[in-house]
């Protein structure tokens, strides 16, 4: 079986982005969460004002960026456990690029990239935040929800 792991990531921009946090959530429940240090000078307003304030709730989750590969390396063998390999489900380029990124471009070979944009239920996803009274824009709450509301081959009409 498949094991999925759903993954977001907050950033600066959209012109230049520079990974703020990475959430990642197994279909078998296990998480990962880690927030590394950046210059607010490159951040939009929007960034400012909504994910910023979303920060720091998680102390244990805090390292730099030299030492998030190897926890990110070590979360993902865990979570690999027997399986061949695992599918890192995005709904955006960004967020896959920036876990290319993170992992110092050394992807492991058994981590293939999956897009689920056209398979998040949106409905669901907003009841998600409004079930749990959790925030949108912040990593690992995303993943959550995006966790939550895909539905396989789920197909606009």
């Amino acid at each position: 079986m498949t094991q999925k792991i759903f993954l977001d990531t907050e950033f600066t921009d959209f012109t230049r982005p520079q990974l703020i946090s990475i959430g990642m959530v197994a279909d078998s429940g296990e998480e990962f969460y880690a927030e590394i240090p950046f210059q607010v000078a490159e951040c939009s307003d929007f960034v400012r004002e909504t994910i910023i304030p979303l920060l720091g709730h998680f102390p244990e989750s805090i390292c730099s960026k030299d030492e998030l590969y190897g926890r990110l390396r070590k979360w993902l063998e865990l979570v690999k456990a027997q399986r061949d390999h695992v599918e890192i489900c995005v709904d955006s380029q960004i967020d896959w690029d920036l876990f290319i990124n993170a992992c110092e471009y050394q992807v492991p070979k058994w981590c293939l990239q999956m897009f689920v944009g056209n398979e998040i239920n949106e409905l669901l996803r907003c009841n998600y935040y409004r079930e749990n009274e959790l925030p949108e824009h912040h990593a690992l709450y995303d993943a959550q929800a995006n966790k939550y509301a895909f539905q396989e081959n789920l197909r606009p009409d």
